[in-house]
């Protein structure tokens, strides 16, 4: 079977024109486009990080992409524990980082 090429006219599903959304991180503005998951709006604003880990304090951003770590958790519209990665970016999406202290240790 020989390969066929489709003109890019011709492709039936083709995307329409982007339409540009607003979320507000932790304050900031940042811009994205309908159909971006948070973590896509918030990668492409250059950031890189937006959550720290409670033991050490570290940088954690995207790590699996698909919703199986726990790392892009932020706070989305007073929802806590939202996997950036998983949920799609809507305009005016108030997000904000999340960090939690370590529980006290009880003697």
């Amino acid at each position: 079977m020989a390969a066929r090429l489709l003109p890019a006219s011709s492709d039936p599903i083709r995307p329409s024109g982007a339409t540009p959304l607003a979320i507000s991180l932790d304050g900031e503005t940042v811009a994205g486009v309908a159909g971006q998951t948070i973590a896509g709006v918030v990668l492409a604003s250059g950031r890189l990080a937006w959550r720290r880990t409670s033991a050490d304090g570290r940088p954690r951003g995207l790590f699996c992409g698909i919703g199986v770590c726990f790392d892009c958790i932020v706070t989305v519209n007073g929802e806590r524990d939202v996997r950036a990665c998983q949920r799609r970016a809507a305009d005016g999406d108030v997000v904000e980082i999340q960090h939690d202290a370590l529980p006290e240790v009880r003697p």
